[in-house]
């Protein structure tokens, strides 16, 4: 089994990448953040989950990279007529699965069943595990104060200079008996190139989730965020730097040192491998594999999605290789 830990459109095409070239899709399991999940106009929306959701599903907007493809926006613009607000976009489609989930959750229903059941009528052929089950949010300090993630995002693009990022409700989290199940049986676990503060970070955050990894018999790798000191998509490297990290290979190895055995370096970055092998924690040095991370189509996808398999079979880790 492998298990991907992954946040909303930079990670998620790596998830697809994996779910195309694996001889059995069921193989693969998605530990997927929540923190950015918000409430809108009263429904319980998680952006990241249905992303990978819909990506699996091969119903996910090629062009915008998260929302339905071909999906209509009647609901909004008549939302819109009544004054409220319209920021945050959801199709009509999209607006039936948040619909769906604030039903169940009002009913009682974990988040973690709720996914399960979505998926299975999407005919997603892969497990998509939220991080925990209880509410997480994340928040972001700027210099006006401190706004929800989604705000910061969408709302303001983003643009906000950022001193720092808070996971409120996570003292309250817990691990799920289905994501320790999926670490503890996976032969490879993949940090996927989502943003490490807000993407990767609420995942590691859950009590319980870095000593698990640490003491998971898998392969751990993790794929850079970083080409060329910056994100493909994203602002990765401002909330970096906003946090005091330099936005750096090097340093994003360093918040994954306490379990990471191989981190996939860009080609583009490869002068940087001494300094990301000595990021490992009690002198453990990390393995450094160099080949190019970028994914800007299917093909790429593949690709990367087949090298990261191999390197992880070369560094150890009973995984099926793919044929090229």
């Amino acid at each position: 089994m492998i298990t991907v830990l992954c946040g909303g459109v930079g990670g998620v095409k790596l998830v697809a990448g994996l779910a195309a070239v694996l001889p059995d899709p069921s193989l693969l399991s998605v530990v997927v953040n929540t923190a950015d999940d918000c409430v809108v106009w009263g429904l319980h929306v998680s952006p990241d989950v249905d992303t990978v959701l819909y990506t699996l599903a091969q119903c996910a907007s090629h062009e915008r990279g998260w929302g339905i493809e071909g999906d209509t926006w009647s609901a909004l613009e008549m939302l819109g007529r009544y004054g409220l607000p319209t920021w945050f976009r959801i199709g009509d489609r999209d607006l039936g699965t948040h619909v769906a989930r604030t039903m169940w959750l009002r009913e009682g229903r974990r988040l973690t069943d709720i996914v399960q059941a979505l998926g299975r009528s999407l005919g997603v052929p892969s497990r998509v595990l939220p991080m925990c089950d209880e509410r997480v949010e994340t928040i972001v300090r700027v210099p006006s104060g401190r706004i929800p993630f989604q705000e910061y995002f969408v709302a303001r693009r983003a643009s906000d200079r950022v001193l720092g990022v808070e996971f409120v409700g996570m003292d309250r989290a817990h691990v799920t008996p289905e994501v320790a199940d999926a670490v503890c049986r996976s032969a490879l676990i993949v940090v996927a190139p989502s943003n490490p503060v807000v993407s990767i970070g609420p995942i590691l955050a859950v009590p319980g989730m870095r000593q698990a990894l640490a003491a998971a018999r898998a392969v751990r790798l993790a794929v850079t965020p970083l080409v060329a000191g910056r994100a493909i998509k994203g602002p990765t490297a401002e909330m970096l730097r906003g946090i005091g990290v330099p936005a750096e290979p090097a340093a994003v190895a360093g918040m994954y040192g306490d379990f990471l055995d191989v981190f996939v370096l860009d080609v583009q970055d490869r002068a940087d491998a001494a300094a990301v092998a000595a990021a490992g924690r009690s002198g453990r040095p990390v393995t450094v594999a160099c080949v190019d991370t970028v994914m800007d189509d299917d093909g790429a996808r593949c690709r990367l999605a087949r090298d990261v398999i191999r390197i992880a079979a070369a560094s150890g880790a009973g995984v099926p290789v793919p044929l090229a």
